[in-house]
């Protein structure tokens, strides 16, 4: 008899984790206490600024930031989608309303830009939702 393997996927954050791409985004995450929200079944589309996103942005003003607990989690929720949108979605839609409840201006084209940010890469499917891995971080108005 064939074993079947049966692949489980990790949830948003758990996929961040393992990554190891998005150090200071889950180190946010943990800070804002938004870990138990983004690990939920969701679905949501987070829109995730890697390591080097977060490296354009000065040490002083992440270090202030990750110090006042409800400005971080309302940038980070800046980030996040309620829903599962697929680049294919996204590629149809001109603004997405995010979980901070101001909206992202989606951009396609010269590829797909999130406001100013790039979608280097899409469609990273996980157990509650897809992340999109995004060149800048989002900061709302």
């Amino acid at each position: 008899m064939q074993q079947e393997s049966v692949q489980i996927q990790k949830n948003i954050v758990e996929t961040a984790i393992a990554s190891g791409e998005f150090n200071t985004l889950v180190a946010a995450v943990k800070a804002a206490g938004l870990v138990e929200a983004l690990s939920s079944p969701g679905p949501f589309t987070v829109f995730a600024p890697n390591d080097a996103a977060f490296s354009k942005v000065p040490k002083a003003t992440i270090d202030s930031i990750m110090k006042d607990k409800a400005k971080l989690a309302d940038i980070l929720k800046y980030h996040v989608i309620s829903g599962k949108y697929m680049s294919s979605d996204v590629a149809k839609t001109s603004s997405l309303k995010t979980l901070q409840g101001s909206d992202l201006s989606v951009d396609t084209s010269k590829g797909v830009k999130i406001n100013d940010a790039n979608v280097i890469k899409a469609d990273i499917v996980c157990s509650n939702g897809i992340c999109h891995v995004i060149d800048s971080v989002l900061v709302p108005k």
